[in-house]
Order: structure tokens, then C-alpha cells, then sequence
């Protein structure tokens, strides 16, 4: 199976803009015939929690159906970042096309502190088959709780997806703690971030995928958009830049 991430760098509060640089991503991991495609956190909308309630969109909201149409005639599983309303308020969600499949969304479980004041927590985690592979998505600061990680692997996860919007603080962090993950529970640990400025910090790219033995296989720089592609069988790492 082949998976790729993409490393973008949104335009704020664009969502037309967003998901027209999505869908070039999209296409040039399609042209690595990858089965799956993973995008950072609040992709859509940039990484922009003073602007999510304005935002925020319906689970199947008829704009983003694009992406099924693309999911559909291409065999490619989609995961975007987006804003959600649910009935407790707003959630910072994943949103998850599969060929020929009902929409599926992922909410961030964990909120770090900061996120307190705009969005309330996600509450299940799920677990994705692609090409009979499970993937398990999880969105920045909980990919960093060592129980996110346990409790999808005791959920079946073959494969860890961390779509964040981090500082360079944030991915030193992740430098150390990723690698750890991919060799405690010899799975592959991909993660895409976001370049440019968000909310009140520089988010600082160098998405990367670890392999199961928890080395580092593949990364982008702190500053260009391109895409990732991790071939699971053969554990190379195709790097493209856009």
C-alpha cells in the first residue's frame, strides 16, 4: 500500500482557496497511485481557533463533495482538516472520504488548553481499513499522549496518522516522541504538518513518516509544500515538492 501525507500551507480562513491547493495534492498523489492521502490539522480553514465558530461546517455539508467524487473515481482515501458543529459545539474533525463510502469524521479527543475556549472534545476514536491496512488518525497535542497511541493499537492500528499544526517546538517534541511510538508498537508513524503562519505562531513543517522499527524514512523541509509517499511494503519514501 502506498500512503502519502501532504504538507500545505493554507490560506487563512480561505476554504474555497484551501480546497482547490488540496485537490493539486491530491492529484500528484494520485499520479504515485496512492491508496490513501492525509492532510494537517484544520487543513481547510488553516489553524485558526478564534475563526472556527465561524467557520464550522455540518458533518456532510454538500460543499466538500468534491472530495468523494475524487475518492471515488480514484480509489484514494481523502483526510482533511476541517471545523465541525455538533450539538455540545465545535470540534476540530478530520473529515474521511473512501471510495464509494458514507463520509466519516474524526474529532481530536484530547484538547490541549489553549483549545478549551473554541472547540469541546471529540469522544471516539476510529480506526480506518485501507487496501487491509488499519489506520489510526490522531490529531496534534493527543498524538503526543502516550494513551492516544495505546488505545489505537488496542484498537487494531497497523498505522499511526498525526495531523498536526505545530511550532517548532511542537515537532521537536514529536522528533523524540513519534520514533517511539513506531518501535514500541513496530508500526509506521506518518505526520503532516502545515507551513506559514497560524493563529499567534509559525507552524514549522518537516512532516515526516517513521517507519516500524522507528526510523526516520522520509521529511520536508520548514517552509515548502509537497507531498510524502510511504510505500508499507517496501518502507521507501517517494519525496515530492510542489
Amino acid at each position: 500500500m502506498k500512503i502519502a501525507i501532504a504538507q500545505i500551507k493554507p490560506v487563512k480562513g480561505d476554504i474555497s482557496a484551501n480546497i482547490e491547493s488540496h485537490k493539486k495534492m491530491i492529484a500528484l498523489a494520485v499520479s504515485y497511485k496512492s491508496d490513501a492521502v492525509f492532510f494537517s490539522e484544520l487543513s481547510l480553514t488553516g489553524y485558526e481557533p478564534e475563526l472556527a465558530k465561524e467557520l464550522a461546517v455540518d458533518q456532510d455539508d454538500h460543499y466538500f463533495d468534491d472530495f468523494q467524487k475524487i475518492s471515488n473515481e480514484n480509489k484514494i482515501t481523502i483526510g482533511v482538516g476541517m471545523p465541525t458543529k455538533t450539538v455540545s459545539g465545535i470540534q476540530i474533525s478530520m473529515m474521511i472520504f473512501q471510495p464509494k463510502t458514507p463520509r466519516q469524521l474524526y474529532s481530536k479527543q484530547q484538547l490541549h488548553a489553549d483549545e478549551f475556549p473554541f472547540f469541546v472534545n471529540g469522544e471516539n476514536q476510529i480506526i480506518l481499513t485501507v487496501v487491509d491496512h488499519k489506520i489510526a488518525p490522531a490529531i496534534c497535542y493527543e498524538s503526543l499522549q502516550p494513551e492516544h497511541s495505546e488505545n489505537a493499537v488496542k484498537l487494531g492500528a497497523e498505522i499511526y496518522i498525526a495531523s498536526v499544526a505545530k511550532s517548532q517546538n511542537g515537532i521537536n517534541k514529536a522528533m523524540s516522541h513519534y520514533p517511539a511510538i513506531a518501535k514500541k508498537f513496530s508500526i509506521p508513524v506518518l505526520m503532516s504538518n502545515c507551513v506559514g503562519y497560524c493563529d499567534n505562531f509559525t507552524s514549522a513543517g518537516q512532516s515526516a513518516v517513521w517507519t516500524k522499527q522507528g526510523n526516520l524514512a522520509g521529511q520536508l523541509d520548514d517552509k515548502t509544500e509537497g507531498i510524502l509517499i510511504f510505500d508499507t511494503e517496501t518502507e521507501e519514501v517517494i519525496k515530492q515538492i510542489v
